[in-house]
């Protein structure tokens, strides 16, 4: 069974380990945990947050500074926007089109948001996955449920904003949505953070660089794993290990 870091756990690490050091908590954390991916394969990650909360500028953040990571570009049926690139910013389908996707079982989870429907293709995943790439996924709780169905050795994380008041803020900073859209969007944040606990790590964007410093121990502790780093070192432990060294 896959092991879950409770709110109580998370609050220890953070008040016993500087941010600085916050990676040595998780490790003492996921050290009696099982596997999370085999040693060649990269791990799949699971990034759920509201509107609002960051999450899109974390992980722009995490990808310029970390060429192992690649993000999953998710299928659509809205109609693109102004600036957006198909293939880039989603890949966008027709409603008959993701429906036969869905339908042949091409589709590792889907949900509809906002009267549109989105999804994420599974042989994309289990081929990054392969080359060695670590995955993340950015979806609603709804679609981390789902994988964690199929994938129950993915890592789930969740990123809240620091108030209420500071989500709004933000939603009614980038100016391009009605007062309209921003309550129903302010609406589906309760519903999202209403179910934060079915994550493994939950991390609180009150400081941008504090809370991408926390995501990246999360990236950085699966990978120092013993069996991850034996894999990694082989030649070198052989070495160490050498009666004849």
């Amino acid at each position: 069974m896959q092991k879950v870091m409770t709110a109580k756990q998370w609050l220890i690490v953070r008040l016993t380990f500087p941010p600085s050091l916050h990676i040595i908590g998780f490790c003492l954390f996921f050290q009696y945990s099982g596997p999370i991916m085999s040693n060649t394969s990269g791990a799949l990650y699971i990034l759920s947050a509201p509107s609002g909360a960051g999450k899109t500028s974390l992980v722009k953040a995490l990808l310029a500074q970390d060429s192992q990571i690649c993000v999953s570009v998710s299928h659509t049926t809205r109609t693109i926007r102004d600036g957006e690139q198909d293939g880039v910013d989603y890949n966008f389908v027709a409603q008959q089109d993701f429906a036969l996707l869905v339908g042949q079982q091409q589709m590792l989870e889907y949900a509809t948001v906002f009267e549109n429907s989105y999804g994420t293709s599974r042989q994309w995943v289990e081929s990054s996955l392969a080359q060695g790439k670590d995955v993340i996924l950015e979806i609603d709780w709804q679609g981390r449920d789902q994988v964690l169905d199929i994938f129950p050795q993915a890592i789930a994380i969740t990123i809240l904003p620091p108030s209420q008041q500071a989500l709004q803020h933000r939603l009614q900073g980038r100016g391009t949505d009605s007062n309209a859209v921003i309550a129903k969007r302010m609406a589906e944040a309760h519903s999202e953070i209403s179910h934060y606990s079915g994550s493994h790590f939950l991390i609180i964007n009150d400081d941008f660089q504090h809370a991408l410093a926390d995501l990246q121990c999360i990236f950085t502790c699966r990978r120092l794993k013993t069996p991850q780093q034996t894999h990694n070192h082989y030649q070198l432990l052989q070495e160490l290990l050498s009666t004849g060294g």
